[in-house]
């Protein structure tokens, strides 16, 4: 064998033979054709490396699906010339072209939706093979509310294990209610509640948990009332409010299916026009639960289509209609013109609709929901509060801050994607649920 012939250093290292010994131990024999395992093998589909998310990107919680799928809209209207830009947004005359088209009326509940439709409905809780729901509510609830409970039992058994109340202690118990977003007031309360009559005394973190019960409980049972239907209304109009990606057409489409479940005959409205994906999303919920759904092409004047929506109702004798809206930022003076503008054309045909105004607010927002509150307020007349998604946050003390607030009525609470998960809202299951102690 040459010099040339042997191998180097980086073949001697890994075994490889010189092209003499190659030749003496490896006759030439033809290759057989590789098995079907071989060729999955060959082409490294066994080999993929699995590369994790970078820690800035996290995976789709399966709890907000029906909310991110479709995305809520967009924070901006389309371009200037387009149907979003009209500048007649606001005014008060009607755009009687609009009202005198005829909208969609989907009216049969055996229509079978597209695949992706079928598949945001699925997501979102509508779908036709979604496993029914063995749970009651008490266990949803505070499974939902286990991100809240447990920072807060976590902080509670730190601070009262072992350890004597004074003011550190308070000020410390003080500073994790306002990390779950109870608010400075509520906050202090809770702490001073906490501490009458037992400073430099023990006190056991299960006896503060029952004195945050009680406090929450006692903040929130004012506002906690239910969604009243005056029947002597037909159609009750409801119409729905809030940020993108609040849910307001999940929890029309929940509600819709709670409303059937009472008897009542319902009609939605698709008032989303800025969303092809909530037009879509609304029709899914209506095929599902057999309620007509109104609706027009995207980009169609939403003002006119209530409007229309309101006399189909009216002409059929329905109980209620929902009526769904575009998400708008509170702080986009425009898009909120367009909703007084919405409110302006349903007293055209009825003085007293809406009947009720439900902004729908997501307590993943944390304190941002308090000034969507207040400008919400400004351009309709905001009757009361849907709050979703406390089960995604470790901060669903929102809902006492609000209350303590503005004093409205939180009608409904959600902690998950199924119909099941919407519930009305009561305030001793809440504050027992925050707390983490069990149901009495």
């Amino acid at each position: 064998m040459t010099s040339e012939d042997k191998p180097g250093w980086f073949g001697r290292l890994f075994g490889r033979k010189g092209k003499d010994e190659i030749k003496q131990d490896a006759p030439e024999e033809t290759p057989a054709p590789p098995s079907e395992g071989d060729l999955d093998f060959a082409t490294g589909a066994d080999d993929v490396e699995h590369i994790p998310l970078p820690e800035d990107e996290t995976e789709i919680d399966a709890n907000e699906g029906a909310d991110l799928l479709p995305i809520e809209g967009e924070d901006e209207r389309p371009p200037a010339g387009t149907a979003g830009d009209d500048p007649r947004h606001g005014a008060d005359p009607v755009d009687t072209g609009t009202m005198n088209r005829e909208p969609e009326v989907a009216l049969d509940p055996d229509i079978q939706p597209l695949d992706t439709a079928a598949a945001l409905a699925h997501d979102a809780g509508a779908g036709p093979d979604r496993e029914p729901e063995a749970k009651g509510w008490w266990s949803r609830l505070t499974t939902g509310m286990r991100r809240t409970s447990s920072a807060l039992s976590d902080r509670v058994t730190g601070l009262f294990t072992k350890r004597k109340l004074d003011a550190t202690t308070l000020e410390d118990l003080e500073d994790a209610l306002i990390q779950a977003d109870f608010g400075l007031e509520t906050a202090m309360k809770i702490s001073e509640a906490v501490g009458k009559g037992r400073y430099e005394k023990g006190i056991s973190p299960d006896e503060v948990r029952s004195i945050l019960a009680t406090e929450v409980e006692r903040a929130l049972e004012p506002v906690a009332k239910p969604l009243e239907i005056d029947g002597t209304k037909k159609p009750f109009v409801i119409l729905t409010v809030g940020v993108n990606g609040a849910g307001k057409t999940t929890t029309l489409g929940k509600l819709s299916s709670k409303f059937h479940a009472e008897g009542r005959s319902v009609m939605l409205a698709a008032g989303d026009t800025f969303r092809a994906a909530a037009i879509e999303q609304l029709n899914v919920w209506g095929a599902r639960t057999g309620t007509p759904v109104v609706s027009g092409a995207q980009g169609a004047d939403a003002a006119g289509l209530a409007f229309d929506a309101l006399k189909k109702a009216q002409a059929a004798g329905t109980d209620i209609l929902l009526i769904d809206t575009a998400g708008r930022l509170q702080n986009k003076t425009g898009l909120m013109a367009e909703l007084e503008k919405i409110v302006r054309v349903l007293r055209k045909q009825d003085p007293e609709a809406p009947h009720a105004t439900l902004l729908v607010l997501d307590a993943t927002v944390g304190q941002n929901a308090l000034s969507q509150v207040e400008l919400f307020s400004q351009a309709a007349p905001i009757t009361g509060l849907v709050m979703t998604k406390l089960d995604g946050t470790a901060r669903g003390g929102i809902l006492v801050a609000l209350a303590a607030k503005f004093g409205l009525p939180v009608h409904f609470i959600g902690v998950g994607e199924g119909v099941e998960d919407l519930e009305p809202f009561a305030a001793r299951d809440f504050a027992r649920a925050v707390a983490g102690l069990e149901r009495d």
